[in-house]
């Protein structure tokens, strides 16, 4: 199976689109040749590039590339990658913006159809954060028939769904949280983030730490910047904390910044899952 490496993986977040060349160093995997040989006639190769050169014939334009490592020997050049794009029709970005984005993954390897996926980019922080599909849904495109046909329509289609999501975080932004709403938030996130198979959290970070602001322009207690403080954090890493080795000898534990595919979008949802049901909380307890 394949394995994403978090030192190895390749990612590049930029405010001036990519170009093909760009791309192609940062996910070499979205060019691959042909289809890996584990493949059986009746996979379809169409190759990312295909696709990504479509995409920006309609306007789409690259902005991050991310390819995932592989353990099995062979399966490198043909592992899962991940392209985010904008659309050249959005408004040039300024300081605090947020702008909606389709998040595309694919492999050549079998273990990912084409899935188109709503995103946001905020401007202030470069995070790429994933809309949850209770939200606006996302759309799978097997390895079969018109592929780049079928992922051009539906970029258009969830484009539109990012741009409903941030008419939802301006919601938000008029939501305040009190300071214990804010603990209850950053502990779910931390269990979201540092849990094990059996729900239990032993690192030594704490909510509290997930809170801190890292910039004057996240300072505020209303929802979205709450979330977009503790999206940070357990994205990007960088959290430190002391707890005890098997030895009962003082460690120093800093958290890693989030690189592999899968586990960025899965937490990118969950997180923003999280958000929702907070939000209908307040609107419940704002009606009653």
């Amino acid at each position: 199976m394949n394995s994403f490496n978090m030192n190895r993986s390749r990612q590049f977040s930029s405010t001036t689109p990519l170009t093909i060349e760009q791309v192609r160093k940062l996910a070499p995997s979205a060019f691959a040749a042909d289809k890996h040989e584990s493949r059986s006639a009746r996979y379809t190769y169409i190759p990312t590039s295909n696709v990504i050169e479509g995409l920006m014939r309609e306007g789409f334009q690259p902005f991050k590339a991310v390819q995932g490592s592989s353990r099995i020997e062979g399966k490198g050049e043909f592992t899962k990658h991940m392209i985010r794009f904008r659309h050249a029709s959005q408004a040039v970005l300024t300081v605090g913006d947020s702008v909606p984005e389709v998040v595309l993954i694919n492999s050549h390897d079998g273990t990912s159809a084409y899935k188109l996926i709503a995103g946001i980019f905020r401007l202030v922080c470069s995070n790429g954060m994933v809309v949850s599909e209770s939200t606006v849904g996302s759309l799978a495109v097997p390895h079969k028939g018109d592929i780049v046909s079928r992922v051009i329509e539906g970029s258009f289609e969830i484009i539109d769904n990012s741009r409903a999501a941030l008419e939802t975080t301006r919601e938000w932004q008029n939501l305040q949280l009190t300071s214990g709403e804010q603990n209850a938030f950053a502990e779910a996130a931390r269990e979201l983030r540092f849990a094990d198979s059996e729900g239990k959290v032993t690192t030594p970070i704490q909510a509290s730490q997930l809170l801190n602001a890292r910039r004057a322009a996240d300072q505020g207690s209303d929802l979205w910047r709450t979330f977009n403080r503790v999206q940070e954090a357990v994205v990007r890493g960088g959290l430190t904390g002391f707890g005890r080795d098997a030895q009962n000898r003082v460690r120093r534990v800093t958290t890693r910044e989030v690189r592999g595919i899968d586990v960025d979008v899965k937490l990118n949802r969950a997180l923003w899952t999280l958000t929702e049901k907070m939000a209908e909380l307040k609107g419940a307890s704002v009606a009653a």
